[in-house]
């Protein structure tokens, strides 16, 4: 009975703070509800961006390069992220924790070599490349005026 009086006495702060988390959300969404503007005018529901009635389609295609560009600078900055963590404890670590470092930096070399050998570095598409083959003259230059990347 004393170890079940423990535990809630241990969760009183979280089940207080999930509380007042939800008053503060319900609070909001109801007075946003009740003041909140009802006017239905014929434009109300149309696209419309910077003071600019939008004219085409929504639908066209983005580059996923930008996404896969984000990725790799997530993915690489948490890796700084961990040899900070290990330059702060070097001292303590020893050799064990250099020995560690050393193989997780060898891992992350090797990835950005694969990485760079499929060509997911590469912001030039499959079109892109053969252009620039076709274009590229003695000596491997290419005339830029008529290359569009």
């Amino acid at each position: 009975m004393e170890s079940a009086q423990a535990v809630f006495d241990g969760l009183r702060p979280f089940l207080f703070y999930t509380a007042l988390v939800l008053a503060v959300v319900v609070t909001m969404l109801g007075l946003s509800y009740f003041l909140g503007q009802r006017i239905n005018r014929k434009y109300k529901n149309t696209p419309f961006e910077s003071g600019i009635i939008s004219v085409g389609s929504a639908q066209f295609r983005i580059s996923v390069h930008f996404y896969l560009t984000a990725i790799l600078f997530i993915i690489f900055d948490l890796e700084v992220v961990f040899l900070f963590a290990w330059a702060v404890a070097v001292r303590e670590a020893g050799w064990p924790g250099f020995i560690e470092i050393s193989v997780f930096i060898f891992i992350l070399v090797v990835a950005l070599f694969y990485l760079w050998r499929i060509g997911a570095l590469d912001w030039r598409t499959q079109t892109q490349r053969r252009e620039l083959k076709t274009m590229a003259g003695p000596g491997g230059v290419v005339n830029k005026k008529e290359f569009r990347l």
